[in-house]
């Protein structure tokens, strides 16, 4: 199972971006007219690009009531890619529901229908938005330079000359449960906590939010960290086929899209050598980082096309020979691993050539006293236990997690004017329903793998394009796998040019790091310009 991500918060003060309560301004797009009296409105400016963007900010919840399924009819709806009348239950209202929060930021004077939007959400399973929302593409983000563990507060949220609102609106969506998200009703943790039922959140969501506001004519981005992108390849799937809603653009950014491939634990799944090898290459990018290799390239880049190459090829080749290998292969295949990550051939050999994520955080630095993370391997810290075999906490999340939580919970109430009164929740610890329903397939029993999801919703939208932004230092989500993933989806050959690829000198929050960030923006603006059809 995905470990879930969770991080921290910051009190917000010396604020460069203004923002105040506010009626809906005439310049503001007609729809938030309509938004309903529990919304917080409140106006705002940041500057992009040295112009001064004015938006307006609306903070409320929309109702969801998540169907139940009755199995048989929906194997059937699955397998033709539509959902059967009188198949649902629960659309009436009765059974279980979730109040879902959001932030909307609409650029004021635009022309609504014109105009793109994107939804944005973390992972986990289980996190709320707030980690987009503070670090990204918002109009105020915290201040996060370096690799060093944040002092405690007071934090400081500056204007975000990154923000995507010069190119499209923005929704920050909290998964049921999280945030200011709350669930009732009967089952309700089972109507909303899984694959499934989460996709089917998010889908019901987005089709009442693009009616609310009247967006169903604009140009339309899913933006997923995460887990979220698993989410994105389910939604636009389920956005298609129940809902006849196409989207322009998937937005990507630290990609899993199927569970076979987690670095966290494969030794719970024997016969699976994928993961050790997908993750081989960010092993490498971090120890280059922490100058832990025997012998030191000169160019990153290269030298992890190299890694990959390896890792596809000879490592693969060893591997799949299981207890056949000859031991003078895997002495040299050890010496090799050595080479590519400074791990001791002795503790490769030992290992069986097969090293998990956390047992490489763990034993990289082990000789310094130190362990590395897991989100962004660039981070470090002292070991919990430094005589346990793997990592059992994250330096990144550490470091920056009170920040994060402490400056959203003061920027939503003092300047959002929301959430007097209730509990932000960063995320949710519950059991989560991993099997997935697969298009045209049916219930899976195995752990939950949505690359036909994304296939079909391109194939069915042949114009949907997708972007695909990773970070050399995630070891959450290593991103040769998300490119692994990206080169095995089942489409046609000439649908691959409908996906594009980005590598970024960060980690699983690509946006901490100030200089990928202003890629990440340049990287996502240009993509949106490029498929909004206008």
């Amino acid at each position: 199972m995905f470990r879930s991500v969770l991080l921290a918060s910051v009190p917000l003060f010396a604020l460069t971006a203004t923002a105040s309560a506010a009626e809906p301004s005439s310049s503001a797009p007609a729809a938030t007219h309509a938004a309903s009296e529990k919304d917080s409105i409140s106006n705002g400016t940041v500057t992009v690009n040295g112009a001064p963007i004015h938006y307006q900010a609306v903070a409320g919840t929309l109702l969801v009531h998540n169907a139940k399924f009755d199995d048989s009819k929906d194997v059937i709806a699955s397998r033709t890619g539509k959902t059967l009348e009188g198949d649902k239950k629960g659309d009436d209202g009765d059974g279980a529901v979730a109040s879902i929060f959001y932030v909307a930021y609409f650029k004021q004077g635009a022309h609504a229908p014109n105009r793109p939007i994107t939804f944005l959400y973390n992972g986990g399973p289980g996190s709320a938005s707030v980690w987009l929302h503070m670090g990204s593409v918002g109009p105020l983000r915290l201040n996060t330079p370096g690799d060093q563990h944040l002092p405690p507060a007071p934090y400081k949220l500056i204007n975000n000359a990154q923000s995507l609102l010069d190119v499209t609106d923005l929704v920050f969506i909290d998964a049921p449960g999280t945030g200011f998200s709350r669930i009732a009703g009967k089952d309700a943790e089972k109507a909303f906590y899984g694959v499934d039922a989460d996709g089917k959140a998010f889908t019901h969501f987005i089709s009442q939010f693009l009616a609310k506001y009247g967006r169903f004519n604009s140009p339309k981005y899913l933006f997923g960290e995460s887990y979220g992108t698993l989410r994105s390849a389910v939604v636009a799937n389920d956005l298609e086929n129940d809902e006849s809603i196409d989207f322009n653009g998937i937005i990507l950014l630290s990609q899993i899209l199927n569970y076979d491939n987690d670095v966290d634990n494969p030794q719970a799944n024997p016969g699976n050598d994928d993961p050790y090898q997908l993750a081989l290459p960010t092993y490498a990018a971090t120890s280059y980082y922490h100058k832990a290799l025997p012998q030191m390239p000169t160019d990153l880049p290269a030298f992890l096309r190299e890694v990959e190459h390896f890792a596809l090829t000879d490592y693969a080749q060893a591997l799949a020979q299981g207890a056949d290998l000859p031991e003078d292969q895997r002495k040299a295949i050890a010496e090799k691993l050595h080479d590519y990550t400074g791990l001791p051939v002795d503790y490769i050999l030992r290992d069986n050539l097969r090293i998990s994520g956390g047992q490489y955080s763990q034993q990289l630095l082990a000789s310094r006293g130190i362990t590395v993370g897991r989100l962004d391997t660039r981070y470090s810290g002292p070991p919990m236990d430094p005589m346990t075999d793997q990592s059992d906490y994250d330096p990144q999340s550490s470091a920056i997690s009170s920040a994060y939580i402490s400056a959203f919970n003061d920027y939503v109430r003092n300047t959002l004017h929301y959430g007097e009164g209730q509990t932000y929740r960063a995320g949710v610890n519950a059991k989560w329903d991993s099997h997935h329903r697969q298009p045209f397939m049916g219930r899976s029993d195995r752990t939950a793998n949505v690359m036909p999801d994304l296939a079909v919703a391109m194939k069915n939208n042949p114009t949907l394009r997708v972007m695909l932004n990773a970070g050399y230092y995630d070891l959450a989500t290593p991103y040769f796998e998300g490119l692994y993933e990206m080169k095995h989806l089942p489409i046609p050959a000439d649908l691959q040019k409908n996906i594009e690829y980005k590598q970024y000198t960060s980690g699983h929050m690509v946006y901490v790091d100030p200089a990928s960030l202003q890629k990440l923006h340049d990287n996502v603006a240009d993509f949106i310009r490029r498929t909004d059809n206008q």
